[in-house]
């Protein structure tokens, strides 16, 4: 079975669609056995080949545009015009970004409709043309595979596809979180963020979905509580800007008075977060809005205790191992993230049962399942 994959984001290891690509490549390259890959990378002009391609698999480059017009013409117009010129059986597009016409079976991933559902998010012009595009590209693939069964749901109600058409397949973690230390590299780690004995950790993206500025909130009925020895530690990319996608969080913190009880960090290297996770005392995850959700499951898998929502995937990647609160109240989050500090019993138990949690999730089961519909698609299409 030939497959050709959009390897886009394939050097975005950052981004949950480049964890995705890189881990469903590296799990299918080495456990189905009938599976031959090529990766179509579009390169900008003076920026690097793609990273830590495993040897068998094949990379075709084709140039890139910078700027969305630049990706969009590599979706439309590049991706199924290479997949035109090469001999394979099917091509995956492993983010919600398909063209319209593609020359083979298509499979596309659409981790979740959070760019259609929030607001915010479709109120430009340019917004809205893009998502009508990658909906109806979607509607036109053979097959849709989405993170979880939220999702799934999600692509039934608002894109109007057929259940049998579309799979719901979880995520995983990757080997590197575990709650095993090592003594001189996590205190290095510590020490390169500066980061205090005990901390409340947050680690994601700050859009407007992510519910920041609930925890915010929550925080100021945690800071009465424990005071300044359990900082809330905000780590990731500070937005550099305040728009209808970012709220103004600096001027929120001040407002309340949280500025002795905060800390930014920025970004963070992704050999870092594993310390960063074991070392918290609590990490929260407070979204609106999920496909999956992995930064709670790479926690659980390092023995933090783990307070999040119940919107959206987020009960079915945490199961009973976790705190899943209302987003909207700050307090009942205040309360979870209280009870994990002080509570030895209650920690205990969430470590115990997060660990156990996060071993349910395999990379393997993911490429076995995707392989699956692959073949799927193909005894249909053939």
């Amino acid at each position: 079975m030939r497959i050709i994959i959009n390897a886009y984001f394939w050097n975005k290891p950052n981004s949950g669609s480049g964890q995705y690509t890189r881990q469903l490549v590296y799990y299918l390259n080495r456990y189905v056995s009938d599976v031959e890959i090529t990766l179509i990378f579009p390169q900008l002009a003076g920026e690097p080949e793609p990273q830590d391609v495993p040897p068998s698999v094949a990379v075709k480059t084709v140039a890139l545009r910078r700027g969305n017009l630049g990706k969009v013409l590599f979706e439309q117009r590049d991706f199924p015009r290479m997949c035109q010129d090469l001999e394979a059986d099917l091509a995956h597009v492993p983010y919600w970004g398909g063209p319209l016409r593609s020359p083979l079976p298509l499979v596309v991933t659409v981790h979740d409709l959070t760019p259609l559902l929030v607001p915010q998010y479709r109120r430009s012009l340019q917004a809205r043309l893009y998502n009508s595009l990658v909906s109806a590209s979607a509607r036109g693939a053979n097959h849709i595979i989405t993170d979880s069964f939220a999702s799934k749901l999600d692509i039934v109600d608002h894109l109007g596809m057929q259940e049998r058409d579309i799979t719901a397949i979880y995520l995983a973690t990757d080997a590197r979180f575990t709650p095993d230390e090592n003594s001189l590299v996590d205190l290095a780690v510590l020490r390169k963020y500066d980061l205090p004995d005990f901390y409340i950790l947050y680690l994601g993206g700050y859009e407007i979905h992510k519910n920041i500025s609930t925890l915010l909130h929550a925080y100021t009925y945690v800071a009465r509580a424990l005071g300044e020895d359990y900082p809330l530690v905000l780590a990731g990319k500070k937005p550099m800007t305040t728009s209808k996608h970012y709220p103004d969080y600096a001027a929120y913190i001040q407002r309340v008075g949280l500025e002795k009880f905060v800390r930014w960090i920025g970004f963070v290297d992704e050999e870092d977060k594993p310390v960063l996770y074991r070392n918290a005392e609590t990490f929260v995850f407070p979204s609106r809005m999920e496909g999956f959700g992995l930064p709670p499951l790479e926690a659980m898998a390092c023995g933090t205790p783990v307070v999040t929502t119940d919107s959206a995937s987020l009960p079915e990647v945490v199961g009973d191992a976790a705190f899943a609160v209302s987003a909207d109240d700050a307090r009942e989050m205040a309360g979870a993230i209280i009870a994990t500090v002080l509570q030895d019993n209650l920690r205990a138990e969430l470590v115990k049962k997060g660990l156990e949690q996060a071993k349910r999730f395999s990379w393997q089961t993911t490429a076995t399942e995707t392989a699956l519909v692959y073949d799927q698609v193909l005894a249909i299409s053939g």
